[in-house]
């Protein structure tokens, strides 16, 4: 005898996996973009919720707000440089 599942229970079943998978998914948190690119120096600051702060303009300056907390400073990797453009060099003709 081939036991048979009625449609309603199914659709239930199947609905309710759905449910599980997309809260299972939608629990995870977003997260941003990480690291501002105007600034060349970010602070990592560590806690319950970890961030990077990222508006420094020099290391030292980052270690100097960041005296006796729970940071580190390090470089922006996705700092914006400017590019600027090699010398010209004068040909000089003799």
């Amino acid at each position: 005898m081939c036991a048979s599942f009625s449609l309603p229970i199914v659709a239930t079943f199947s609905r309710a996996i759905a449910t599980i998978a997309f809260m299972s998914g939608a629990s995870t948190s977003a997260r941003a973009q990480t690291y501002d690119p105007s600034y060349p120096v970010c602070m990592h600051i560590y806690g319950r919720i970890s961030y990077f702060d990222c508006r420094y303009a020099s290391l030292e300056q980052c270690r100097f707000l960041a005296a006796s907390r729970s940071t580190s400073c390090v470089v922006n990797p996705y700092f914006a440089q400017t590019k600027q453009a090699a010398p010209r060099r004068s040909r000089r003709v003799d």
